[in-house]
């Protein structure tokens, strides 16, 4: 789904992104709403920032990555935590591009995740390549989600994964020790 948000672009620097995990709902600007195989997620574009919210019988989850007031938690290269029943994978990389090269993969990226039914893109005035992306799907029984956040001022290009998965318990760990 793509969507032009009406809201000056403030999140203008790269480097200015927090990450955090378990904040409550912010205000956002779009959602999508998703049913994935039993899992309930809602990307939400926060200006240029997203937060995902995802439940499932086993518990909740909520990622954030915006510029949030405050914040002592700067955007790390990779987090891995247990969060309840579930294992929390996260990456981020900050791609630097030249402004042709800029443009064309911010042409290819909101051709991919707009023509996507479980993406949402949300473009900013001014700049046809000023935007925030979120495309997530399951797979193999975990919940993966990707974010793209534009920065064509800069060149710069912040992109995320993230992986949320059932945690392997002490019981399975055992049993797959004794078989191999």
């Amino acid at each position: 789904m793509l969507t032009t948000l009406n809201t000056a672009y403030t999140d203008t620097r790269a480097a200015d992104l927090a990450w955090a995990l378990g904040r409550e709902p912010l205000p956002a600007l779009a959602t999508l709403d998703l049913e994935l195989e039993g899992a309930r997620l809602q990307l939400r574009l926060l200006g240029a920032s997203h937060q995902v919210l995802l439940e499932e019988e086993r518990g909740s989850c909520s990622e954030t990555v915006a510029c949030i007031a405050g914040s002592s938690t700067p955007l790390p290269l990779g987090v891995a935590k247990r969060v309840g029943d579930w294992e929390y994978e996260f990456a981020a990389r900050v791609e630097t591009l030249s402004r042709g090269s800029f443009a064309g993969r911010a042409q290819e990226l909101l051709a991919l995740v707009s023509d996507h039914p479980n993406g949402l893109v949300g473009v900013f005035p001014g700049s046809p390549h000023a935007f925030t992306a979120l495309l997530a799907q399951r797979h193999e029984g975990q919940v993966h989600w990707r974010t793209w956040h534009a920065y064509p001022q800069d060149g710069q290009l912040v992109a995320t994964r993230t992986r949320v998965g059932v945690r392997v318990t002490a019981d399975a760990d055992l049993l797959s020790a004794s078989v191999g």
